[in-house]
């Protein structure tokens, strides 16, 4: 009887040796946890204070349109608003500047004034003939333009000189027919054009058919430089079509 009470003390002493170091696992496997939690949300609240802080970010995207894509998709939509016409019933225009994006390596801010400065109008107009759409401009001012830690006027004259940095092939400026490109030609043929741009630094983009836009990534003294994010969202058809300057 002795040593059945005898086994059954050292039975249970085990027992609880055992959920004790049960537990004592589970609480190191919990903290483990809360102090990863809290690096975590450290890392989060770092990248928070940077997200959408005027000034703060890596580089430059100068995002070119190919007017003649944008005018035949408004056409087909029946889209014939002021801005539309602005656009595309005036003069012709192959690429005409989208904007200028403040971009981090991986995402981007925007709208990072609310309510933004507010856009002088002469501001707008002097830009009219690099983007021919003024809602275009006091969009981009809004959106991108506050993102860059610079005033009006000083971010539409970094646009206008990313611009100036950037030579258009000579097959684009004035093409009075339909083509059909690969998107890779494109790119290359914008690299041949632009010495020291290299295809980690350029992505052509596409809608279901069409080009749409040739976007180049600048450094923040308006150099050429690599980025991997807009890279990877690059045309991925063989073939996109151009529609002339003329009639678009």
């Amino acid at each position: 009887m002795f040593g059945f009470r005898s086994g059954s003390s050292a039975a249970v002493f085990a027992c609880r040796f055992l959920s004790a170091d049960f537990l004592l696992r589970r609480f190191a496997v919990l903290l483990l946890g809360l102090v990863t939690a809290g690096v975590v949300a450290g890392s989060a609240s770092a990248q928070d204070h940077r997200q959408n802080a005027p000034g703060e970010f890596d580089f430059y995207v100068l995002a070119l349109s190919w007017s003649p894509s944008f005018c035949q998709a408004a056409h087909e939509r029946g889209n014939s608003s002021r801005g539309i016409q602005t656009q595309c019933a005036g003069r012709p225009f192959s690429f005409v500047v989208h904007g200028l994006w403040p971009q981090y390596d991986r995402g981007f801010p925007n709208y990072c004034q609310r309510p933004s400065p507010r856009l002088e109008r002469n501001v707008m107009t002097s830009m009219l003939d690099l983007m021919p759409a003024p809602g275009l401009i006091y969009s981009e001012w809004d959106k991108h333009g506050t993102c860059s830690g610079l005033g009006a006027r000083a971010y539409f004259e970094t646009t206008r000189k990313a611009r100036a940095a950037v030579k258009i092939p000579a097959e684009y400026l004035e093409l009075t027919d339909t083509k059909l490109v690969a998107p890779a030609d494109i790119e290359e043929a914008f690299i041949k054009a632009n010495p020291g741009l290299s295809s980690s630094a350029i992505a052509v983009t596409c809608d279901s058919k069409r080009l749409s836009e040739v976007r180049i990534c600048m450094s923040k003294d308006l150099q050429f430089r690599a980025c991997e994010e807009i890279d990877r969202r690059a045309c991925r058809r063989d073939k996109v079509v151009m529609p002339p300057v003329r009639g678009g």
